[in-house]
């Protein structure tokens, strides 16, 4: 009984742990993600050449380093240390991820070839470290637990200061800037290096919290090192790893191209930024209700009912989005009922997604949480590149990148940003949910067999040990 009540209290003190270490880095990562083609085509004011040679080279960049994400997996659950195979990363991706995102914001005084060369190189070095960062933080999840109620409050809380990271960046961006430029003189560009480098402060200060506190519980007797040859037939022979990351993929590229449209839509098509961080604030609190109603929901419903309807209300919210007159009152609507299913479908994914490194443990007969969970960044980098492509494209398609006020942005021009950011997102997230519902397979009753084969297996493999030094 003392055993399992100490067991308890770690696991409930990882809930918040484990999920602090989310909010600075979640608020640096969108500021990357979300913001920097508004940053080069707004606050560096760069033609329409600058922008389609980097939109071409962070595409190229980001499709580069989601490949190499699976190999970052393979050195994650290869390493042996003192300090786990996990935190040794985390640590070396934090400090890396934290220079370089402030470098790729920094004012060097540089201009054409010499700008694209040194942001070029930050981009990289960001997206290396960054990539060490991610997988060994969301592949410690399964190690947390193995029981699927106290992974999903985890899951939860990690999702909660995550979105709190996410929309501290979509709420405040604007208003934060402007008080930078308005009341402390700051450059355009001062302000918002400043943002960055507070946010990177931030991620340095709650990872720091999940790497010195957080503590891993599941352990296993037998652990195999894998080869680089074995690391895709990790996740080719995993099905429903390989289901779960074509599902993942398609919905978060429909939801990278509206999120990252956003900023734009609010100055070019609504006519007015400032409101796009009101509205930020609000689909912030609508996500962060919809992860923490889900505990009791989960009780009610199974997953695939919560999939199901979390989707539901996702395609409702763009429905009334695309339809919607420019009145906050009916976007903002659109908005939450959107981002509350989203907020769902956030904590779903992850969940499932961890459930399949028990799944591929038991049919491969080795554990790799890394190179599993590897799945989750390569998803969101290829996303991502699909997702600026887009916009890029499209911005320069219908001119917005010349444009010197926005009330030169004519009705046709908003149609036409609408149709990629909300039609084609429509699109993409029917796809995910058809191959989910036909092919995912892990339900409560068939991942408690799994766990139980996985103990039996271990109880065996432990006692063939001792019969052996006995002998």
């Amino acid at each position: 009984m003392k055993r399992e009540s100490s067991r308890f209290k770690m696991t409930k003190s990882n809930r918040f742990t484990f999920g602090v270490g989310t909010i600075g880095r979640d608020m640096s990562y969108t500021l990357i993600s979300m913001y920097l083609m508004f940053y080069l085509t707004d606050i560096m004011d760069l033609n329409a050449q600058m922008i389609l040679i980097l939109t071409a080279i962070i595409v190229t960049i980001r499709v580069f380093d989601a490949f190499n994400d699976p190999f970052m997996g393979v050195i994650v659950d290869n390493t042996r240390s003192r300090f786990g195979k996990f935190k040794p990363w985390i640590f070396v991706g934090l400090v890396g991820s934290a220079i370089t995102s402030v470098l790729m914001f920094s004012d060097f005084g540089l201009t054409d070839t010499a700008f694209i060369i040194v942001f070029t190189l930050s981009y990289v070095l960001w997206e290396l470290f960054f990539t060490m960062n991610d997988i060994a933080y969301w592949s410690m999840l399964p190690a947390l637990t193995q029981d699927q109620k106290e992974r999903e409050e985890i899951g939860s809380w990690a999702r909660v200061f995550a979105n709190l990271g996410v929309f501290i960046v979509v709420g405040g961006l604007i208003p934060i800037t402007n008080y930078f430029k308005n009341d402390l003189n700051m450059t355009e560009q001062n302000a918002f290096f400043t943002f960055v480098f507070i946010s990177a402060i931030l991620m340095v200060i709650g990872q720091l919290v999940t790497i010195r506190f957080t503590k891993v519980e599941v352990h296993f007797a037998k652990v195999e090192q894998t080869k680089i040859s074995e690391m895709f037939g990790v996740i080719l022979k995993n099905d429903q790893l390989l289901w779960a990351a074509i599902a993942m993929s398609l919905f978060m590229t429909g939801y990278m191209i509206t999120t990252n449209f956003g900023l734009h839509f609010f100055k070019y098509a609504y006519k007015d930024e400032s409101m796009y961080g009101v509205f930020g604030i609000v689909l912030g609190a609508s996500q962060m209700v919809a992860l923490l109603v889900f505990r009791f929901l989960s009780n009610q419903f199974t997953r695939k009912q919560l999939f199901t309807g979390a989707i539901g209300l996702v395609l409702l919210g763009y429905v009334l989005f695309f339809i919607a007159p420019m009145d906050i009152i009916w976007i903002g609507l659109a908005g939450i009922i959107m981002f509350f299913g989203q907020g769902m479908l956030q904590l779903i994914i992850l969940v499932l997604l961890a459930d399949t490194v028990e799944y591929g443990h038991y049919k491969l007969g080795k554990r790799n949480e890394s190179v599993s969970f590897a799945i989750q960044p390569f998803v969101n980098k290829l996303s991502g590149a699909i997702a600026s492509l887009v916009i890029g494209v499209t911005l320069v398609w219908i001119g917005i990148t010349e444009v010197t006020s926005p009330s030169e942005v004519t009705d046709t021009d908003v149609l036409y940003l609408k149709l990629s950011m909300l039609v084609l997102p429509v699109i993409l997230i029917i796809a995910s949910y058809l191959i989910y519902y036909k092919c995912y397979k892990i339900d409560k009753k068939m991942y408690d067999q799994i766990i139980e084969t996985l103990k039996k297996r271990d109880d065996e493999f432990l006692a063939q040990n001792e019969d052996n030094k006995i002998s």
